[in-house]
């Protein structure tokens, strides 16, 4: 029995058939309340909404909320006598600092800011449209409303802040370059469609930036929605909802008909007070831009959210590389704003460059120090074009362990098929080396993606793919920023080599050096018994000298060596990109249309 289950047992001292009694101080916290029923404190703020109580979690509440709240869990209130407390130490600090007129760095409460993520066509769009109609009223839209990829709506006196972005990987892309801009994520999933692959990968998104998740299922209006085959599919995936004994919150809706959207913001205010979110609106402003790019008439147009601080019209600000002065703020309805407050958006007129999405902006002093701070950023952007950051390797894995730098190491597993995900996760889950373990932060099926890419980015994370290759965007993009991808076809093989990783006795890595990618369109006979591919280079070469491995539909289904490359009917020791040609594999015939070749060699690189 928990210490807090005891602290209700004592209290009750009541007989049977008699109602249990409760005594309560003259005022006291909602997080002490919570602790003296036994209850989650967001149970305890869901109760004090209903009873007409707004308070956070460490808001003092008097007796006569705190006794409404009691009674609601079938308790009677007592009042406890009163006692006069003594000052506290800290308390006499404050009032001797105040007297002397110093100033204290308040922080403020501060609205949250909330990611809408899901499955392509589940309703994320049409949700976001749905909470804007139903809280922006007449008197506030005054203007022309623009998309500005971020907005705020009102709920009955409290704001919250929806990112208007196109899934999770603008989520993650946005972590990946260092802004964790999100405090909340909500996940959609369609009821009558239920768990898809694209929710599972956001779920893991949102799991692994460490966001509280919410949970709205929509659709609620069609007659074959089932919420509780989509809790169930939720459960599986580690989301268990309250109401089945998690702290996952779960809200029914219906874009279409409004069912659930009062409801579904009522929620996330609970889930943000719980999170206690603060800021300091006096000091200079810091965000992160959500969108930019450039307009005809007005120049460069960002999108800031503002992290801490306040944004004032005139203020010099840098941003990301580039700086300037904000001539004129708009918010997401057109109006003209004055100043911007912590987790407020707003598009920013005045700056010389149209910024990149994830760049951070900070207000400063005057133009000099803006100037000084962009020439810095841009200094270091560029010596980081030259020398690719490493996030982390099974290379320098033990190094990393042993200086103390990481705890646990991430892992996204991408595989061929579903059946080999849970024995190599089980499998690698298990490994341990001084208190350092493994954890899969993502596994599925299908090709390497750059969603993929950027999710180890973000994250620091090594993927590891199971016959399955990257996309070639995707490699190139893990190249840049410095991801190490393993390929295994062996089960052994890939613990073998992250145990040996963690132990510091890992072999030398060869790297695979892609030269070139092919798409087969013509299978013809060559030969007895012998079949080539009539193929177009679509991008590198290939050469006579080349392994090759046959890529379809994501999955690997064979690697070989080239026996034959011909051009017409002469054989050639090499073909480059935009030319057709007649490519054999040794031990292969099975081509078809729309497969890719990829051609490779390997290299020693430690």
């Amino acid at each position: 029995m928990t210490g807090e289950m005891k602290t209700v047992e004592q209290q009750k001292k009541s007989v049977a058939g008699q109602t249990a009694r409760m005594e309560l101080p003259e005022s006291l916290s909602v997080r002490e309340l919570a602790d003296m029923l036994g209850r989650s404190p967001i149970e305890v703020i869901k109760q004090l909404m209903r009873n007409g109580y707004m308070a956070s979690i460490n808001q003092m509440i008097d007796y006569k909320a705190a006794a409404s709240v009691v009674s609601a869990f079938g308790y009677q209130p007592l009042e406890r006598p009163k006692v006069t407390p003594k000052p506290s130490v800290e308390a006499a600090a404050r009032d001797k600092a105040l007297l002397r007129g110093e100033k204290a760095d308040r922080l403020e409460s501060r609205p949250p800011v909330v990611t809408i993520l899901g499955h392509v066509d589940h309703g994320k769009t049409t949700l976001l449209d749905a909470i804007r109609k139903s809280k922006v009223t007449a008197s506030e839209a005054g203007g022309i409303t623009q998309h500005i990829g971020a907005y705020q709506v009102n709920v009955d006196g409290r704001k919250i802040t929806f990112l208007d972005t196109p899934g999770h990987e603008a989520f993650t892309a946005m972590r990946a370059r260092g802004a964790q801009a999100t405090d909340i994520a909500v996940l959609v999933v369609a009821g009558d469609d239920g768990v898809m692959p694209q929710t599972v990968e956001a779920i893991n998104h949102a799991k692994a930036a460490g966001v509280p998740i919410v949970v709205a299922i929509t659709k609620m209006d069609k007659p074959n929605a089932n919420p509780d085959r989509v809790k169930q599919q939720l459960a599986d995936h580690g989301l268990v909802i309250e109401e089945w004994g998690g702290d996952v919150v779960c809200v029914p809706i219906s874009a279409k008909t409004g069912q659930g959207i009062t409801d579904l913001l009522e929620n996330i205010l609970v889930v943000a007070e719980v999170a206690e979110l603060k800021a300091n609106p006096s000091r200079f402003a810091v965000g992160v831009v959500v969108e930019a790019g450039m307009d005809k008439t007005r120049g460069p147009v960002a999108t800031i959210l503002i992290q801490n601080g306040t944004l004032h019209i005139g203020d010099y600000v840098a941003v990301g590389d580039t700086w300037g002065k904000v001539k004129a703020m708009f918010n997401d309805r057109g109006q003209r704003l004055k100043e911007a407050g912590p987790a407020s958006p707003a598009s920013i007129l005045g700056l010389n460059q149209v910024p990149q999405a994830g760049d951070d902006l900070k207000a400063v002093v005057d133009e000099h120090e803006a100037r000084a701070i962009s020439e810095k950023r841009h200094s270091e952007k560029e010596s980081a074009r030259v020398t690719p950051r490493q996030v982390v390797s099974l290379d320098n894995l033990h190094a990393k362990i042993s200086a103390g730098q990481i705890k646990e190491v991430p892992i996204i597993l991408k595989t061929d098929v579903q059946g080999s995900i849970e024995p190599i996760k089980s499998s690698l889950e298990k490994l341990q080396a001084d208190e350092v373990r493994v954890k899969i932060i993502h596994a599925a099926t299908g090709g390497i993606t750059e969603s993929d890419v950027l999710l180890a980015v973000a994250s620091k994370a090594i993927i590891v793919g199971f016959n399955s290759r990257p996309e070639p965007g995707a490699k190139r993009l893990a190249d840049l920023e410095g991801v190490d991808i393993r390929h295994y076809n062996i089960i052994y093989n890939v613990v073998d080599d992250i145990s040996k990783a963690l132990g510091g006795m890992l072999e030398p890595k060869y790297e695979e050096v892609v030269e070139g990618r092919a798409e087969v369109r013509a299978v013809f006979a060559s030969g007895k018994n012998q079949k080539a591919a009539g193929s177009y280079i679509r991008e590198g070469k290939v050469t006579r000298n080349s392994s090759a491995r046959v890529i379809r539909q994501g999955k690997v289904i064979h690697e070989s060596r080239i026996s034959s490359l011909r051009r017409f009917k002469d054989d050639v020791n090499e073909v480059g990109t935009g030319f057709e040609c007649g490519i054999g594999l040794e031990g292969f015939n099975d081509f078809r249309v729309g497969d890719i070749l990829e051609f490779y060699r390997k290299e020693r690189t430690s």
